[in-house]
């Protein structure tokens, strides 16, 4: 079984994707290993939703064209810089992508449990079901 544990130079790394509504709040979670390349499990994630008729806030690392093809055919939108070596830049709304903020925030948040960053459990489902409840915590308060 995959316990989504990378290996980088840093040593051993697991990345967190996580996807959170217009206020902050994670609706998803999906974990790989950290040297995944954030793109991959974005379609895997977001399928976890049903996205029809939202707008969709990413970093650069999301902007791949099957992402956006996969989002423009779920009939959902898009905010999503281009890379700056993009062979064919697209635009964006710069004032609404100031919103993704609210995913940063989010992982802020749960940072202040130390088995979030340090990741101490040997098991991907013991890591993900801590995840689980540092986010329930925080939304209680």
């Amino acid at each position: 079984m995959n316990q989504h544990i990378g290996v980088s130079r840093g040593g051993k790394t697991t990345k967190l994707h996580t996807v959170v509504d217009g206020l902050g709040n994670p609706l998803a979670f999906l974990l790989t290993g950290g040297q995944v390349y954030d793109s991959v499990p974005a379609i895997d994630l977001l399928q976890k939703l049903d996205i029809t008729g939202s707008h969709i806030l990413g970093d650069k690392a999301y902007g791949s064209e099957a992402i956006r093809n996969w989002i423009t055919a779920k009939q959902a939108s898009y905010t999503i810089p281009p890379k700056t070596n993009s062979q064919n830049p697209w635009k964006v709304d710069w004032y609404r992508y100031k919103e993704r903020h609210l995913v940063e925030c989010f992982f802020n948040k749960i940072k202040h449990f130390r088995r979030v960053p340090t990741r101490y459990d040997k098991l991907a489902k013991s890591f993900l079901a801590f995840v689980y409840v540092a986010a329930i915590f925080k939304l209680t308060q």
